[in-house]
């Protein structure tokens, strides 16, 4: 087919595709999916969208698809790639012209022709730059402005490049092209500031347009950036006019200080000569008169973020021995020391609180009509460096601490003025106060050594929180917030209770800010609830009545993050206080399950429910159990791969199912049901892995028996896949779990993960280099050994087999193995298990078990002096391994109670060959039935192969037996 038919049958199917009937639309696409690796398909796309008289929608999709088929086969490696001569052809077309007349499309053609760059610039498209400059150069307007869109999109692409060598090869562009950006940028700056004057704002807006563009281009190609700040001024004042041109304008102004930003992040040594202009400029337009009528949020921001960065930069200190600094931090710390003079720094201090931190009339009217937005508004992590209430906090918060000594003067004397209760027919006192306080409880830990906090809050603070007139709001909002901020930092125990009445009474509070405000500051991070100082008996008293509220608090809210506070503060409190939360959480394990179900579409808000459900399932222990019908459902979607609310709810979702098993009293055969969604959570070996084995053990602990028979073969196959690809640390985790179970059920474990067994057999004998899987693997070994030796004399037998070997030659060679690798062995319970192991060969006949007595006694005597404790007053040893009984433990306030498989695993511990059997008397035992074998004289020659040394201090530890 010729290229003229093939076009017009590519146009057809194109147009087709743009139709709403969708009997037309699915063949349609269905067609150019098949073509999408024909030869000569892109270039009918080429010329497609290159013909301006075609339908736009029709080009768009021609656009699209050329698009697609880049990601997809211009690779060389590509299966169906397109072939070099091809993609020779589509390069010279995609830059014959820059006369897009469709903006969007010019933009797409664009980002187009930067993805077949990043693939094949400058190697097999060295033309493609020097024809972007030789485009931009021209005097078509159309032509100029779309070349310069492909020419930052091109750069921006490259940029974006990781490898060390095509960095270089971009640091060569870059510096090639550099100059050209540079000049480019001044000359449309230039024209723009021209025609503005003159009142031609068709033609300013078309060199703004320019004048942005080059700009970007040129910050993608700097590295040594340096800007015209008077180019920002003259931009700023052109700001305040009503033209057309403002967005573009105020646009323009961010990305020269972004430029300064940028240069500033990247090269502070490069941007010393920089920093006196930058900190005039900057401060002159935010905390003088200059900057009135003409600045705008955006660029207040990014001038604060550029002090904000001098300040802060670590390259402009000096280092703490004088001495040790570098020429250049002393260069730039002396332009700041003398920048930063008293009089600025204070009248930056005085304006940052009393015009920045006031509350706007949109925040003020944000309180009224929509209180919960208002109280949980994100201020966290980097809404610094856009939003300007987080940007002047943090701001203050920097040049606080860096010139303490001078502001904690200013901010304390601002303090002074304001003693007392405000007159609430007063706003701008209001106002004032609330950022007054705001400032004091940010600079928190500055003011440590200035402020006593307790005087403050009997002899002020107090007295600010029961004025309860409506437009007090503002201030018992602030004071509970400022206490939450200096509670961790210097608050007298003693009044804890005081402020708990507080808390009570302002969780009562007719305005919702208040009641948010109280629960949110107060039991969160730095709260009396979640600090070190927290003493349970002084909360206990109040708990009842204030967890009430917070559940009556979490009813009222509608809005998802405010139920998400809530809930965290929640859980919190009932982290804080354990066990003793049982009488009161009746309405709470009510209204979770409708929670969970309104909470649908919201997976945050799902996250903190489960969380919740943690902290709720760990205070309620063995009660936890009622739960079942809610909880376990809940687990089952949280854990289950394939529903796709596991990606946000997986996490806390395992966490939840582990405690849920820590805490049951007894397995249930829906609990047992859940563990089917296991084997695709351990197919994925993500880095949950570890919470996953920790389930498989909560599992076992609480019935072996039932859980191996139903679910250990497939167990088995998943820790078969599993080892084959994993870590020394991931083998260690999925051998303990096979440990754990030949510990709680020796039989039924050997027989059930008897296919891991001979990959353990052979790392003995080969000698497994690394340690901890050493230990594991004798641990493992030890348990078979001590507690089914008729399997393990089978698995013998299996093994000599496949290594055609005698049986004993190879049980000499793991014995052999284990005497000479007891080192690796750290943990006190496998050493004394090796040694009980051991000695569970003898009595014995065997010549083999014979030859290596002597290592078999040098293990015991080690594990001895690891075991035994000599009591004082007998001078006789016994071993302190030995469990008796089983007693509850005695708690103190701060301990938490132990689980029920806590209590489980002390169950186990007192029939554990470990804890019940005595090494000393196991030894003698032994020693005696070896010497009834073979006789007085037998026996003597075999003990004279032990080192003498050994014999006496095996005597000292078996004397008196």
């Amino acid at each position: 087919m010729d290229m003229d038919s093939a076009s017009s049958v590519v146009l057809q199917a194109l147009t087709q595709a743009t139709s709403q009937d969708t009997a037309v639309l699915k063949p349609a696409e269905e067609q150019l999916r098949q073509w999408e690796t024909q030869p000569g398909f892109y270039s009918v796309l080429l010329n497609i969208f290159n013909n301006h008289m075609l339908d736009v929608n029709v080009r768009w999709l021609a656009v699209l698809y050329f698009k697609n088929g880049i990601d997809r086969y211009w690779r060389r490696v590509a299966p169906h790639a397109l072939s070099e001569e091809e993609k020779t052809s589509l390069r010279a077309g995609l830059i014959t012209n820059f006369n897009e007349p469709v903006n969007q499309i010019a933009t797409q053609i664009a980002v187009l022709i930067a993805k077949v760059a990043r693939l094949d610039c400058p190697r097999q498209w060295p033309e493609l730059i020097p024809i972007l400059l030789e485009s931009v150069k021209g005097q078509d307007g159309l032509q100029q402005h779309r070349a310069l869109l492909t020419f930052y999109h091109v750069t921006k692409t490259l940029a974006s490049k990781r490898l060390a060598q095509d960095r270089r090869l971009f640091q060569d562009l870059a510096s090639g092209i550099y100059s050209f950006a540079c000049s480019l940028w001044s000359h449309h700056t230039d024209c723009f500031l021209q025609q503005i004057y003159a009142r031609d704002e068709a033609a300013a807006l078309s060199s703004l347009e320019r004048t942005l563009l080059s700009l970007k281009g040129r910050n993608i190609c700097t590295n040594t950036n340096s800007c015209s700040l008077s180019h920002i001024q003259h931009n700023c004042r052109q700001i305040g006019s009503d033209s057309t041109c403002r967005e573009k304008l105020e646009k323009m102004i961010i990305l020269y200080t972004k430029v300064l930003l940028d240069f500033l992040e990247y090269h502070p040594c490069a941007f010393i000569p920089l920093i006196q202009r930058s900190l005039e400029f900057a401060v002159s337009y935010v905390f003088t008169p200059a900057g009135e009528g003409v600045t705008f949020e955006r660029f207040i921001v990014q001038c604060m973020n550029l002090i904000k960065m001098i300040v802060k930069n670590d390259a402009y200190k000096p280092a703490k021995n004088i001495d040790d600094s570098k020429p250049e931090s002393l260069e730039a710390h002396k332009i700041k020391t003398a920048f930063f003079t008293h009089p600025t720094l204070t009248e930056i201090g005085r304006r940052l609180v009393s015009h920045y931190f006031l509350l706007t009339e949109e925040e003020l009217a944000m309180w009224e009509e929509d209180p919960e937005s208002f109280a949980v508004e994100e201020t966290g992590g980097d809404s610094w460096k856009y939003s300007l209430r987080p940007c002047t906090e943090v701001l203050f918060l920097d040049i606080f601490h860096n010139y303490s000594q001078t502001l904690t003067p200013v901010l304390l004397d601002m303090v002074q003025n304001l003693q007392g209760p405000t007159n609430v027919e007063d706003p701008v006192q209001l106002l004032m106060k609330d950022a007054v306080y705001n400032a004091v409880g940010l600079a928190a830990y500055e003011l440590f050594d200035n402020v006593d906090f307790d005087q403050w809050f009997k002899n002020q603070l107090l007295g600010e929180l029961q004025v309860s007139h409506h437009r007090y709001k503002l201030i018992r909002r602030r004071v509970i917030w400022l206490i939450g901020q200096w509670i961790s930092v210097k608050f007298k125990s003693d009044l804890r209770p005081l402020l708990y009445e507080v808390i009570l009474t302002l969780m009562q509070d007719p305005d919702l800010v208040v009641r948010i405000e109280t629960s949110g500051f107060v039991f969160n991070a730095r709260s009396p609830v979640d600090d070190f100082e927290f003493r349970t008996e002084q909360f206990l008293p109040y708990l009842e009545s204030i967890f009430g509220l917070l559940f009556q608090l979490l009813q009222q809210v509608t809005e998802c993050d405010t139920k998400m506070q809530v809930l965290h503060v929640i859980s919190c409190v009932i982290e804080r206080v354990n066990i003793q939360i049982r009488p009161y959480v009746g309405c709470l394990v009510q209204y979770l399950p409708l929670l969970w179900k309104q909470s649908e579409e919201h997976n945050m808000l799902r996250c903190a429910i489960l969380t919740t459900l943690i902290h709720l399932v760990q205070g309620l222990g063995a009660e936890s159990k009622n739960l079942y019908p809610f909880l376990l459902p809940v687990i089952q979607l949280s854990t289950d791969v394939s529903q796709p609310p596991h990606v946000y709810l997986l996490e806390d979702g395992l966490e939840l199912w582990l405690v849920t098993l820590e805490n049951s009293p007894a397995i249930t055969p829906e609990l047992l049901r859940i563990f089917q969604n296991m084997s695709a959570l351990l197919e994925l070996s993500s880095e949950n892995l570890r919470t996953c084995f920790q389930i498989v053990n909560a599992y076992i602990y609480l019935s072996a028996t039932e859980f191996l028979q139903n679910y250990a073969e497939s167990l088995c196959r998943s820790f078969c896949d599993l080892l084959k690809d994993i870590t020394n640390e991931g083998q260690v985790q999925v051998l303990k779990v096979v440990e754990i179970a030949l510990k709680v059920s020796p039989i039924l474990g050997a027989h059930m993960f008897q296919p891991l067994l001979p990959a353990v057999f052979r790392g003995i004998v080969d000698g497994e280099r690394y340690p901890v899987v050493m230990s594991t693997y004798l641990g493992i070994m030890g348990r078979v050994l001590l507690q089914n030796s008729s399997f393990f004399s089978t698995l013998l037998t299996q093994m000599a087999s496949e290594c055609s070997q005698e049986m004993d030659q190879l049980l000499g060679s793991v014995i052999e193995m284990w005497v000479d690798r007891m080192d690796n062995i750290t943990q006190p319970e496998r050493r004394k298990l090796s040694s009980l192991a051991l000695l569970s060969l003898l009595p014995s006949d065997n010549s083999v078990i014979q030859d290596k007595f002597c290592g078999i006694i040098n293990i015991c005597v080690e594990a001895l002096h690891d075991v035994m404790t000599e009591d004082p007053e007998t001078g006789t040893f016994k071993d302190c391994m030995l469990m008796s009984h089983f007693e509850e433990p005695k708690l103190s306030d701060d301990e938490e109670p132990p689980t029920e498989q806590d209590k489980r695993k002390k169950l186990l511990a007192l029939e554990d060959p470990v804890h019940s059997v005595s090494l000393q008397q196991f030894v003698y035992e032994k020693l005696k039935a070896q010497q009834a074998l073979m006789g007085d004289q037998g026996f003597g020659v075999l003990m004279e192969t032990v080192d003498t040394e050994l014999v006496r201090q095996l005597q000292e530890f078996l004397q008196g037996l």
